[in-house]
């Protein structure tokens, strides 16, 4: 399948290939990216929404708990007023002192006066001497049927919160009710202190949402919208299990559009009952700035991407019209006209390819030429490479012949009773012979430590008590693999450089041990040294890719195997000090290559 794309891709124009690959590379990256981001600003605005009403109604709800504890406060304290027990109970004998016992309680027209917080108090008792002064009220056979009253006889002292009317004036409020109990002449009264309408609303006109306080009978007491207050949550429509939750977040409908509900309980301290606040607000309204911004968005990208593509549309026509007058040029070629040129119009990678292109033609009629001389020269050249091939092998040695003829000085030498010239001379062919058979990739590090050894006894016998040698060999160490002649040239470094222009000669050590699965081989020596500039030098020396006169080539050869053999951190590491020595190191893994 991905075959058969590939090549209906490869059967497009190069005009079409541009178009389709800015469609794929630009347009749908944008698509993923504004989906994404649209999704993240709906979310965002939704949730910055919701924590803005949770705090609304946190605010409305602290601010409405602090107007209504003065309500109940004021009940408490008119509860506790042994002066109110006695007025409300006293049996008057005229109308002269009902009235000078309202004068001399003013406790009520004062809570009125001093807290904006309400707008009226009334007690209802049962005295038949008291008048009416719309602060102490006879209770009608209506009022005593009422609910809230009966209710409240039955409270127990609690108090409880409605949203009734004023017999006085006719109008709702928010009123606290609470049984009064004067304890000393076995009678009670109930209390019902009026909210201040104007207070409420005032605390919900500052709210952004659509904001409501609601009573236990499911009517909204204060409303920040016109035509609220008074109404029930049922005649607006609202989803029954929100009218029932007493507090949560919610998605439901209201009024036909998709609404967010946020209810948190209001409960005065001491009461039967609790209130609601009610925090509304339309997912479409928070969503209208945040859909605006993306169409807005999607506007600019549209337009953007329909220039780009005109843009892209044009250059890919330049473009394939100069390759197509390539293309006609090549054709011409292809029939055999080496006699075109083509005229370069520009220097980008096309008038890089017509230079090309004009300079090949060029070489390919210098090639013709060569061509026939080449072949006019062919048997001459044929018969001077058959010459050299025979002069190679002329001289080339026989390395039997050479190791014949080391072994008769050497048994010539033994018959004679030279025998440390003898020993010498089978050093030197071993030494030979090793070198010959090196071919391997790697050999055991005893063969090569074999090596060393002929070759520090070859350089004893020519320095004699000037060079003395030491072999510190570890047996885990002797059957690693390692590649052939690795060792030796550091050794033959060290005497050379080291101990041969020293009259007291001097002593080189070689060291193989295994540790942590590596194999450290080091070759010291305590001759002349180095100074620190010197050392940087053949440092440098040994990192360069082609060989100098006067380099150490022996170092940079076994340098650089190394290196490619087990990896770059395995190549030759060097201490030296002018007057005491140099130290040569490396490091290699004892299993297998890993490098190479």
């Amino acid at each position: 399948m991905i075959h058969i794309m590939i090549r209906g891709i490869n059967d497009l124009k190069l005009r079409t290939k541009l178009v389709l690959s800015f469609i794929f590379v630009a347009f749908v990256p944008v698509l993923i990216v504004g989906a994404f981001l649209t999704g993240e600003l709906k979310n965002m605005a939704l949730k910055n929404a919701l924590e803005q009403t949770a705090n609304n109604v946190e605010r409305v709800k602290k601010r409405t708990g602090e107007v209504i504890n003065v309500s109940y406060d004021i009940s408490y304290r008119m509860s506790n007023d042994s002066r109110l027990e006695t007025l409300a109970n006293r049996h008057y004998e005229s109308v002269y002192e009902v009235v000078k016992a309202y004068k001399e309680y003013p406790d009520i027209k004062d809570y009125i006066r001093l807290y904006k917080d309400i707008s009226n108090i009334r007690l209802y008792v049962n005295n038949q001497t008291l008048l009416n002064n719309w602060e102490f009220l006879q209770p009608t056979r209506s009022i005593i049927q009422s609910d809230w009253y009966q209710s409240a006889l039955n409270s127990s002292g609690l108090a409880a919160w409605y949203y009734m009317p004023d017999e006085r004036d006719r109008r709702y409020y928010l009123s606290l009710v609470r049984k009064i109990d004067f304890l000393t002449q076995h009678t009670s009264g109930v209390l019902v202190i009026n909210v201040s309408s104007d207070k409420l609303n005032a605390i919900l006109s500052q709210e952004t949402f659509e904001t409501m306080i609601v009573d236990g009978n499911n009517r909204i007491v204060a409303a920040n919208r016109p035509g609220r207050i008074g109404s029930t949550l049922a005649s607006l429509s609202y989803d029954p299990k929100v009218i029932a939750a007493k507090n949560g977040s919610f998605q439901a409908s209201v009024n036909g559009k998709s609404s967010q509900i946020q209810i948190e309980p209001l409960v005065p301290e001491s009461s039967m009952n609790a209130l609601r606040i009610i925090s509304v607000f339309s997912i479409d309204g928070i969503m209208k700035e945040p859909n605006r911004i993306i169409k807005l968005a999607l506007t600019v990208i549209v337009v953007s991407l329909a220039v780009a593509i005109m843009l892209i549309y044009g250059f890919s026509a330049v473009l394939s019209k100069r390759m197509m007058r390539l293309s006609k040029y090549i054709a011409k070629v292809g029939t055999g006209n080496l006699d075109v040129a083509l005229e370069i119009d520009g220097k980008d990678e096309i008038g890089q390819l017509s230079r090309q292109f004009n300079g090949m033609v060029s070489s390919i009629n210098g090639l013709i030429v060569e061509l026939q001389d080449s072949n006019r020269q062919k048997v001459e050249l044929q018969s001077r490479q058959n010459e050299i091939k025979f002069k190679m092998m002329a001289s080339q040695i026989n390395p039997h012949f050479l190791f014949n003829a080391l072994e008769s000085v050497r048994m010539k030498a033994h018959l004679k009773g030279e025998r440390e010239i003898s020993n010498v001379v089978k050093l030197i062919g071993k030494m030979m012979r090793k070198n010959l058979e090196a071919g391997s990739r790697t050999v055991l590090l005893s063969h090569e430590i074999d090596m060393v050894r002929c070759y520090l006894d070859i350089q004893k016998f020519r320095y004699e008590d000037r060079l003395a040698y030491e072999l510190q060999i570890d047996p885990d160490a002797e059957q690693v693999q390692i590649l052939p002649l690795i060792i030796q040239p550091i050794a033959e470094n060290a005497v050379i450089h080291g101990l041969e222009n020293r009259e007291a000669g001097g002593r080189v050590r070689i060291a193989a041990f295994v540790r942590n699965g590596k194999v450290h081989i080091e070759v010291a020596d305590n001759g002349e040294g180095m100074p620190r500039a010197k050392l940087t030098e053949l440092y440098r020396s040994m990192d360069e890719t082609e060989e100098r006169e006067g380099n150490r080539i022996g170092l940079r050869n076994v340098h650089m195997r190394l290196k490619l053999m087990y990896g770059p951190g395995c190549g030759l590491q060097i201490w030296s000090e002018p007057g005491v020595g140099t130290t040569v190191q490396f490091t290699i893994p004892m299993g297998e290559i890993s490098h190479v």
